[in-house]
């Protein structure tokens, strides 16, 4: 599995770095005693690092058959497994299926199912913990809205958090897309909630762990 820097965070690295740079040398060169400058160069290094590492972007191919399937969206622990009415877009009962991603993970975000866009959508809200249920509806959010290859509706969620102030949604209406392809991302901590239709075969529990573009969460039911 490859990995490289994704391309939201490549100006952060940037400015991070030269500001880090400037830091560092000003204090090895006006600051003493010279434990100081190590202690700052030390702390720098680290966070440098936890940057980079936030903003990996792995290469995905998916293993398996991806016909009727779905697959987890993004790295994370599952949250929530639960039926609900989804009152903004789909307005009916569904199942959600939610996973919280940590500073650690990546934050790279995954179609979940082969298919095509149908909508796009923003709303604006608060920035509560993205651990909280309701974070779900109260929550700065962005819903993309995909008919499967199977002509069922999946609904995905990029939910902002109390760190995470940024989503990036890279997902067109009207535009084919497939599990392998990134349909977003969202900047510093956060979940994804993904809508599937009743009669969906989950394959997850809460609390297990995922990977996105690779974790089979479902498979849909097949039309007759």
């Amino acid at each position: 599995m490859k990995v490289k820097i994704h391309r939201e965070g490549t100006n952060i690295l940037i400015i991070l770095l030269l500001m880090l740079m400037v830091i560092n040398a000003s204090a090895w060169m006006f600051i003493r005693p010279v434990a100081i400058p190590i202690v700052f160069s030390s702390i720098s290094g680290i966070l440098f690092l936890l940057v980079l590492n936030f903003f990996r972007s792995p290469r995905r191919h998916f293993p398996g058959n991806p016909k009727d399937i779905v697959v987890s969206s993004v790295d994370g622990t599952v949250v929530a497994l639960e039926e609900v009415y989804e009152s903004e877009c789909l307005h009916r009962n569904v199942i959600q299926l939610s996973v919280f991603m940590t500073v650690f993970n990546v934050h790279a975000n995954w179609f979940p199912v082969n298919g095509e866009v149908l909508l796009v959508r923003h709303h604006s809200g608060r920035f509560l913990s993205a651990y909280l249920p309701k974070s779900s509806t109260e929550n700065e959010r962005s819903t993309v809205l995909i008919r499967a290859e199977n002509g069922q509706e999946i609904l995905v969620r990029q939910i902002a958090g109390a760190v995470a102030r940024r989503i990036v949604t890279y997902a067109e209406p009207g535009e084919k897309c497939s599990v392998e392809e990134h349909m977003g991302f969202i900047k510093f901590g956060s979940r994804v909630d993904i809508f599937l239709p009743l009669g969906t075969e989950i394959f997850v529990n809460i609390g297990d762990k995922t990977t996105g573009g690779i974790t089979e969460v479902a498979r849909l039911r097949p039309n007759n």
